[in-house]
């Protein structure tokens, strides 16, 4: 039965007023550890309950990008319909975010002004919520509007926990909206102390939802009419793509003392899995790859493709840690051991929880009949980050990944820092790559001679 447009206008004011309503309660109650993950659920149970009425933008950012991209997305039947229906979607967003700030200003007689934390300035803030209203925007774009992610379960999933992501590493420079109408609805609510920040904040929030549209449209072209196969040139890209986030998420944690960091960079890797997994099989990582080149299994473009995997990888932490060292100011830290901890005991750490993160991918992303292959792969995979960088943060840093330790290392050699011990950092993250290839053949014999030769084998995150 068609959805009337009221209908779909009502759906976008309730799921917009509960975000806003929630980040404002949670902001003024000072529940510091929590209050993203609060914010971030609150997204993803609506996502899930209004998604099949309205296709549960909630965000003026989302509605632009579906615009602008002039695509059939959520909660649009037509061309015309998306012109036509747009407007009315993100002034019904806006009114919600504007009746929430006012609601929890009532409620507790207090508000909070929009502006950039103390000691960073209006880039900085522009910054943050350019990259993770990118994020954000292009989790929907990937997970809930591309005909790649029907019949899966994870889209609301993915774009919940890109708030995660953001919400803890950017937060303390910004805020952590991502959102015009949360941008909005705080300024207005807090009028009387002052406004006009959520003008700045919008301009930057529309510009990472427009890059999100042509960074889809470059690596999903096939979603905007075309027919052509996956090049090297889109694989590269999405693995660029990928490891920048991962460790621009990292950075901002550390230098910003998140109080959740490994959960925020858990969460990166999982949206950005999510989201280019079928494009280039979501490696974001030289060991990752390296495990695929030992196994001989899941390489979308062929082994032949994993060195220039690598080196782009390397290449966008490096990138990655020139930003965040921008956005916090030129802060950078060390790659090394935890305070009272060995060399020799931060490499162990490294290689063995490598180890499981490389195997965890083999195995639920490259064996077809794993009951999480097609919807919670990722989840799956991210966990292994949550556990690795819990047991052994405090150790070697929980690095896990080469991309991640020669952007640590590259960006903070300028100010006294060692370089000369990223290379065992790299060498155990890669020879856990490597046990886990060889293992991962013995554990699942039985399934490599079922499957089909190694270079008509399915890419690692494929899910169709």
């Amino acid at each position: 039965m068609a959805k009337s447009e009221r209908t779909q206008l009502v759906s976008e004011f309730v799921g917009t007023y509960l975000l806003v309503f929630a980040v404002g309660c949670n902001v003024i109650t000072g529940t510091a550890a929590w209050a993203v993950t609060s914010i971030a659920c609150t997204l993803m149970v609506s996502i899930y309950a209004l998604g099949g009425i309205s296709g549960a933008h909630f965000n003026p950012a989302v509605t632009f990008a579906f615009l602008m991209s002039n695509q059939l997305g959520q909660g649009f039947d037509t061309q015309s319909g998306i012109r036509n229906a747009a407007p009315k979607f993100m002034a019904a967003q806006l009114v919600g975010g504007i009746l929430a700030g006012l609601s929890y200003a009532g409620l507790f007689w207090d508000v909070f002004n929009l502006e950039p934390a103390a000691g960073f300035n209006g880039l900085h803030a522009g910054m943050a919520e350019f990259f993770y209203t990118f994020l954000l925007v292009f989790c929907v774009l990937n997970c809930a509007a591309s005909p790649d992610a029907k019949g899966t379960e994870y889209y609301g999933l993915a774009i919940g926990f890109s708030v995660i992501a953001g919400g803890y590493g950017a937060g303390h420079i910004s805020g952590g909206c991502f959102n015009p109408a949360v941008a909005v609805g705080i300024d207005v609510s807090s009028a009387g102390v002052g406004f006009g920040w959520c003008l700045i904040y919008i301009l930057f929030e529309l510009a990472g939802s427009a890059v999100a549209v042509v960074l889809h449209k470059a690596l999903r072209p096939n979603d905007y009419g075309g027919s052509k196969p996956t090049t090297p040139g889109m694989r590269y890209l999405s693995e660029f793509v990928g490891t920048f986030f991962l460790v621009l998420t990292v950075g901002l944690n550390v230098i910003g003392g998140s109080l959740a960091p490994v959960w925020s960079i858990a969460a990166s890797l999982m949206c950005v899995i999510f989201c280019l997994g079928g494009v280039s099989g979501g490696h974001f990582n030289p060991a990752v790859s390296m495990a695929v080149y030992v196994a001989n299994r899941g390489a979308p473009g062929g082994r032949k493709e994993m060195p220039v995997y690598m080196a782009v990888q390397c290449a966008a932490g490096l990138v990655a840690a020139i930003t965040y060292s921008i956005m916090e100011k030129g802060s950078v830290f060390p790659l090394a051991p935890g305070v009272g901890h060995t060399w020799l005991s931060a490499y162990l750490a490294e290689f063995i929880f490598t180890f499981m993160l490389c195997f965890v991918v083999l195995s639920v992303a490259c064996v077809p009949e794993q009951p999480c292959a097609k919807s919670f792969f990722a989840f799956a995979i991210a966990s292994c980050v949550m556990a690795g960088g819990c047991a052994i943060g405090a150790i070697s840093g929980g690095s896990l990944n080469p991309a991640v330790s020669t952007g640590i290392a590259l960006s903070s050699m300028g100010r006294g820092h060692g370089i000369f011990h990223v290379f065992p950092y790299i060498i155990f993250e890669l020879l856990g790559g490597v046990a886990a290839g060889l293992l991962h053949q013995l554990t699942h014999e039985v399934t490599y001679k079922k499957l089909a030769p190694p270079d008509q084998a399915p890419g690692a995150y494929q899910t169709s």
